[in-house]
């Protein structure tokens, strides 16, 4: 019986596992740019108030990202 829990249960979290797909900075048409002396960027953001939010209190930029095409989004 154990064992047939066991392979209902990993069957099921294989299924879910091929269903995802990676996100990428060409999903997202904001970037940040942090503030300092690395000027990092991070273009994860779906709206520039989703971006802005995150860069209040800890300084830096909201841009457009130079790698959105329009996407699928």
């Amino acid at each position: 019986m154990r064992l047939r829990i066991i392979i209902l249960l990993v069957a099921g979290f294989g299924c879910l596992a091929g269903s995802a797909q990676a996100q990428s900075p060409y999903d997202y048409p904001w970037c940040a740019v942090y503030a300092g002396k690395s000027g990092a960027t991070s273009c994860y953001y779906s709206t520039y108030a989703e971006c802005a939010a995150t860069m209040q209190g800890i300084g830096g930029t909201c841009i457009r990202s130079p790698y959105y095409r329009g996407g699928l989004r």
